[in-house]
């Protein structure tokens, strides 16, 4: 057989200079996990994450050694959670009629654009629905587009700024990737700030640097389905770093999901749901929400508070890189090998994501597959926020 994917090189490189104009703003300002080649699918990679220290105390002079301060360390997971391909194939007789038109290897060009533009667009949108899902609090009006009100006005990126500052989140390396709307407004409405764009920047898929943040688009940002709760109440008192929220029983319907935003009574922060445990259609004794890292905000005394959900909506995240866990690897062979009769690897050179080109040849046609595994996961929640859009 011959070297198929050889004389395919011009058309495949042609492919991804296609792929390298589409917005992908989360894939290229996430962390990326190098160990991830050792992982199977579905199988557990493990990251540790140190606990916050509260042990703090008065040093007092004596002739005794300190006690231990044992510590537990805890992690969050990542799992190669997608292995995917993307075919198209062709048959001998096909080649030769369309050869004598538009030729073969032209529209065989645009398949291999499309199965990049799929694979990246796919991934891309796992980590925007993991950063929202997975973000500490959020800051805005729903349904309000950023950056479109007064002119040098970035209020909203300042707020977004404030939520990792409180969080204590490192002030390098700090992303805010927002939706074609919302890049409109900036460039539209804050448009003296094109001088600010250098060429630099703008070759990094960066629009501007505001606040901090260096500024991204992305035509994968999710507008959220808002769960169902509605009249929900908390129950009993809330203190600062608090997570799990018991629901008072038999009041309101519906039920929240992971990724919704609401509020509290008396207390004007945003927080985002990490889980819910509800079994029904009406809050239960037993039933919980649980909030993402860090928690309550704002101490309450024992009352009930009623639980606002924040409506359906864009959601823009702003974050540290390594607040976000991107693996990414190239599907497995056997030692054996498999039935392809070649492939071959290139990369991205917007995304940086490698992906694996292989022909697989049968009777008189050729199946042609484009796959990649990954797997993502937030495991720094506090470094993480929303701003609604």
């Amino acid at each position: 057989m011959a070297n198929t994917l050889t004389n395919l090189i011009p058309d495949i490189y042609a492919a991804l200079d296609v792929v390298s104009r589409e917005l992908v703003g989360f894939i290229p300002a996430v962390a990326r996990d190098s160990s991830a080649d050792r992982v199977a699918a579905n199988q557990t990679l493990r990251v540790p994450v140190s606990p916050v220290n509260a042990a703090g105390g008065n040093i007092t002079p004596a002739m005794s050694l300190p006690s231990a301060a044992d510590q537990t360390i805890a992690n969050v997971t990542l799992t190669i959670s997608k292995q995917r391909f993307f075919p198209f194939s062709w048959t001998g007789e096909e080649q030769k009629s369309v050869n004598a038109g538009p030729g073969f290897l032209t529209l065989q060009q645009g398949q291999i654009a499309q199965a990049i533009r799929a694979a990246i667009n796919e991934m891309e949108l796992d980590i925007a629905t993991a950063a929202y899902q997975g973000a500490s609090r959020a800051y805005g009006t729903v349904n309000t587009i950023p950056f479109n009100t007064t002119v040098g006005d970035y209020s909203e990126a300042a707020q977004t700024r404030k939520i990792l500052d409180d969080n204590g989140a490192p002030l390098s390396d700090r992303h805010l990737v927002i939706n074609t709307t919302a890049g409109a407004a900036l460039r539209g409405k804050q448009a003296q700030m094109q001088m600010v764009g250098t060429p630099d920047l703008l070759r990094n898929g960066i629009l501007f640097d505001i606040n901090g943040f260096s500024i991204r688009e992305s035509a994968q940002v999710v507008t959220a389905t808002a769960g169902t709760l509605s009249g929900g109440n908390t129950t009993g008192a809330l203190t600062v770093g608090q997570t799990v929220l018991p629901l008072k029983n038999a009041t309101g319907t519906g039920a929240a999901v992971a990724g919704d935003i609401i509020t509290l009574a008396n207390d004007s922060n945003k927080y985002v749901v990490a889980s819910v445990s509800q079994a029904g259609a009406n809050p239960a004794t037993g039933d919980t929400i649980t909030l993402a890292a860090p928690g309550i905000r704002l101490a309450q005394a024992s009352a009930d508070r009623a639980i606002t959900m924040i409506a359906t909506g864009p959601r823009n995240v702003g974050f540290t890189r390594n607040s976000i866990l991107l693996a990414t690897r190239l599907p497995i062979v056997p030692a054996e090998g498999d039935l392809a009769s070649d492939r071959m690897t290139i990369t991205d050179p917007v995304s940086g994501i490698s992906l694996e080109f292989a022909v697989y040849p049968g009777f008189r046609m050729n199946v042609y597959h484009v796959s990649l595994c990954w797997g993502v996961s937030v495991i720094k929640p506090e470094h993480v926020a929303i701003l609604l859009g």
